[in-house]
C-alpha cells in the first residue's frame, strides 16, 4: 500500500488486504511501561528532527526493501493475500510488509551495474535505486537465453565485510531481538500490530501471532544476531525491525545460498525519514559475514526484473462473514443463500487415508516434496530438520496434512498456514482468518480432490477465506473449487543472479 503522504516503503505485497485472522492480545502495559513509552515517544520525536537530514549514503547494494529509499516507491515483500477484487487495496504498505527477502551481495556501495538497467536515453524506466543494484534491467532482451544463470556480481569475501556495525544517530541504538524471549518477543508482537501491513482504507492490519513469529523466525540455522532491531537510545522501546532467516533456493539446476527477510517495519513516526535503508545496511552486513550473497525476494510492484509473476487467487470459506465485515460484496444478480449453496463445502474431505502429519511422516514427505519439487525452476531444498520445523502442525500457525496408503506408504502432502489480521474500526468483526495455501505435493490423489480437502479442513479449523498462488499446478484447481481471481500479483526477484524468466507454474516457491 503506498501511501499518499509519502511514507517510508518497505517490503510488502501488491493490494494488500492483510486478510487472515486470529486477534492475539500483548501484555497488557503496567504504568512503568507508559512511562517508558512517554519518554520514548520524546526519544522518537527528536529522532524526527535529527533524521531530516540528507542521509543518501545508507543506501547501499543491500536488499529489495532498500527500495524503500526509492523515491518511484518500489518495494520488497510480501506474500500477504491482496484484498477481494471487489475490494481493492492499493500496491504497497508502508514501512513494513509480508515476506521479502534481502538483496544482499556485491559491492557495498553506489555505482551502475551490469544489470542495473534504466540508463538516460535507454528507453528503459529509470530506477533510482536499482540502477546501483546487480539485478536484470526491465529491456534485458537476454533475459530469455540467460539459461540457468550466473552472478551479475562477482562475490565478494568475507574479510572485505566491515566487522563493526555501521552508525546509528545517537538517539537510537541496534538491539538484537531475542524471539526465544516471551517478553522482547511481546515488544516485536506490538511494533508489528501497530505499525505493520495495513490496508489504504485503514480497513485491515497483519496481526501475525507470537507463535507465528516464533514459527517464521526460529528454523533450522537461525541466527541471533539477524533478528535486528532498533531501539531509543538507552535500552528504550523498540522502534524498528528487520530479520533474517537462512535458505537454500534452487534456480533451475543451480543451489543458491541464500537469506529471505521479512517484518521490515518502522514506527509510523519514524517514516519519511530514511531509516529502513540503514536497517538493509546493517542487515546486509551481518548477512555477508556469513559468506551469503545472494537472495530470493518479492514485491507487489514491477522492478527490474522478475523472474516469476504470481496472480492471488481467493476462495471464500464464510462468504456472509467476508461481505459484512467489507472484505468482499455479494455479487450483482446473486442473492445471499444462492451464494451460500454456491460456496459451501462438505463437512469432511474426500481423500482416503487423509490425516494429519506427525513427526513419523517426516523422512517420508521430505523425500516427497524433494522428488516433487526438483520438477520445477524455482523452489526451496529442505532436509529434515527444516521439513520437522516447517511442516509439523501447530495449531494457529501450520496445517499440514498426509494421505498414507494401507500400506502406510506416504503418497501426498497438503499444508497451509494462518495468517490473522485485524479487523479495524467494525462494530462487531475484530479479526478475519485467512488460510494461505502452503506446500502441496502429490503422486497418487488428484490435486484438485487434494485442495479442496485443504479447503475443508481449513473452513472446519475457522478460517473464513483460504487465499492462493497461481504457482506450481494450483491454478488447474481454482475453476472447479471456485476461486476467484484477485486484483493483485505477487513477482519474485533474484539479487545478483541473471537467468531466463519461467511462468508461474514453473514456481514451487512459497514464501510467508
Amino acid at each position: 500500500m503506498v501511501p499518499d503522504d509519502g511514507a517510508e516503503r518497505a517490503a510488502d505485497p501488491p493490494t494488500v488486504a492483510p486478510s487472515a485472522g486470529r486477534n492475539e492480545e500483548a501484555p497488557a502495559a503496567s504504568a512503568a511501561d507508559a512511562s517508558a513509552a512517554t519518554n520514548g515517544e520524546a526519544a522518537i520525536a527528536a529522532g524526527v528532527a535529527a533524521l531530516g537530514g540528507d542521509t543518501t549514503a545508507t543506501v547501499i547494494a543491500a536488499g529489495a526493501a532498500a527500495a524503500a529509499a526509492d523515491a518511484e516507491g518500489g518495494l520488497a515483500g510480501g506474500v500477504g493475500a491482496p484484498t477481494d477484487r471487489r475490494a481493492r487495496a492499493p500496491a504497497a504498505a508502508a514501512a513494513g510488509g509480508g515476506r521479502s527477502t534481502a538483496v544482499v551481495g556485491g559491492a557495498a556501495g553506489g555505482g551502475s551495474h551490469g544489470g542495473g538497467g534504466g540508463g538516460s536515453g535507454s528507453g528503459a524506466p529509470v530506477h533510482a535505486f536499482w540502477d546501483t543494484q546487480p539485478v536484470p534491467r526491465l529491456d534485458d532482451a537476454g533475459l530469455v537465453d540467460a539459461g540457468s544463470g550466473a552472478p551479475i556480481d562477482p562475490l565478494l569475501k568475507v574479510s572485505d565485510i566491515p566487522a563493526t556495525p555501521y552508525a546509528l544517530l545517537s538517539q537510537f541504538e541496534w538491539s538484537d531481538v531475542d524471539v526465544t524471549d516471551d517478553a522482547q518477543l511481546a515488544e516485536a508482537y506490538k511494533l508489528l500490530n501497530a505499525n505493520y501491513v495495513e490496508d489504504d482504507d485503514a480497513m485491515f492490519r497483519f496481526d501475525y501471532s507470537t507463535d507465528f513469529l516464533r514459527w517464521a523466525l526460529l528454523p533450522p540455522g537461525w541466527r541471533p544476531e539477524w533478528h535486528l532491531g532498533v531501539r531509543v537510545a538507552g535500552g528504550g522501546k523498540l522502534v524498528a525491525l528487520i530479520t533474517a532467516i537462512p535458505a537454500r533456493v534452487a534456480v533451475y539446476t543451480t543451489g543458491l545460498p541464500a537469506v529471505e527477510i521479512n517484518f521490515l517495519c518502522v514506527h509510523k513516526k519514524l517514516r519519511s525519514k530514511r531509516l529502513a535503508p540503514v536497517l538493509i545496511k546493517e542487515i546486509t552486513r551481518r548477512v555477508n559475514r556469513c559468506n551469503i550473497w545472494q537472495a530470493a525476494y518479492t514485491a507487489g510492484v514491477v522492478l527490474p526484473s522478475p523472474v516469476v509473476r504470481c496472480q492471488y487467487w481467493h476462495r471464500s470459506l464464510s462468504p456472509k462473514m467476508l461481505i459484512e465485515m467489507g472484505f468482499s460484496r455479494l455479487p450483482p444478480r446473486r442473492t445471499l443463500s444462492a451464494h451460500l449453496r454456491l460456496n459451501a463445502l462438505p463437512a469432511k474431505p474426500a481423500t482416503p487415508g487423509l490425516r494429519p502429519m506427525e513427526d513419523r511422516d517426516v523422512a517420508a514427505v521430505t523425500v516427497l516434496l524433494r522428488d516433487y519439487l526438483s520438477t520445477y525452476d524455482l523452489g526451496v531444498v529442505w532436509d529434515e530438520d527444516e521439513v520437522r520445523h516447517w511442516l509439523l502442525p501447530r495449531k494457529g500457525v501450520v496445517y499440514s496434512y498426509v494421505v498414507a496408503a494401507t500400506d502406510g506408504t506416504i503418497t501426498d502432502v497438503g499444508s497451509f498456514y494462518s495468517l490473522p489480521s485485524s479487523v479495524l474500526r467494525h462494530p462487531r468483526y475484530k479479526t478475519l482468518e485467512a488460510a494461505y495455501s502452503f506446500y502441496n505435493a502429490v503422486t497418487v490423489t488428484d490435486l484438485t480432490v487434494l485442495m479442496k480437502d485443504m479447503l475443508i479442513m481449513a473452513h472446519n479449523e475457522g478460517f473464513a477465506l483460504f487465499n492462493a498462488l497461481d504457482l506450481m499446478q494450483n491454478a488447474t484447481t481454482f475453476a472447479d473449487l471456485k476461486f476467484s481471481i484477485g486484483d493483485g500479483c505477487l513477482n519474485y526477484y533474484l539479487y545478483n543472479w541473471r537467468c531466463r524468466p519461467m511462468a508461474p507454474e514453473r514456481n514451487s516457491l512459497v514464501l510467508l
